[in-house]
């Protein structure tokens, strides 16, 4: 919640116009590096979009996180749906195991009927495109991919790229706000 990453996420689509709800896994609150299970995960994803609804009623909701945190929100989303939510937002979908390419980690997506967005870099270990790109086409118009040349699983860019992380930054929350208009509208 406090990571660098997601504060910054968060400002720049605050400065948007999209109203940003934060949380934490209970294992990261105790600064344990092991995750917690996933049904531990799943009700924490829960518990925070129920506080977010409750928060701002008048707001459309959307979901998301960056990495695991997407993950665990649409593995929710399979399970049984959010209530309110009309799209999820993956910033960097971990599709597999650095240098285990394979598409287990997406089987569930199937089950996810609201539209999807994903933000990868092309320098992902933990999702490469040509295991992705087939996963998503199976999904049809409820996933839309938004690739970052050049980014890594955390979205920097090599310097050689030209571009600085706060400039992919502002790529990445422009294309959220974009497709959450496109979809509240």
């Amino acid at each position: 919640m406090r990571h660098g990453f997601m504060e910054a996420v968060s400002e720049r689509l605050v400065a948007a116009g999209v109203a940003t709800f934060r949380y934490q896994f209970p294992y990261m609150e105790a600064e344990r590096r092991a995750p917690d299970p996933p049904g531990v995960l799943t009700a924490t994803v829960r518990a925070a979009i129920e506080a977010a609804a409750k928060a701002a009623p008048e707001l459309p909701l959307f979901a998301g996180g960056k990495s695991l945190g997407g993950r665990m929100t649409s593995t929710a989303q399979a399970q049984r749906a959010l209530p309110g939510v009309r799209g999820i937002a993956f910033f960097g979908f971990p599709l597999h195991a650095p240098g285990k390419p394979g598409r287990a980690r997406a089987d569930h997506l199937r089950e996810v009927k609201v539209p999807m967005l994903f933000l990868q870099g092309t320098r992902d270990p933990l999702a490469d495109l040509g295991e992705l790109r087939p996963v998503l086409a199976e999904l049809g118009p409820r996933a839309q991919l938004h690739v970052v040349d050049g980014g890594d699983h955390s979205f920097h860019v090599l310097k050689r790229s030209g571009r600085t992380d706060a400039e992919v930054l502002d790529e990445l929350c422009a294309r959220v706000a974009e497709w959450i208009d496109s979809i509240a509208r």
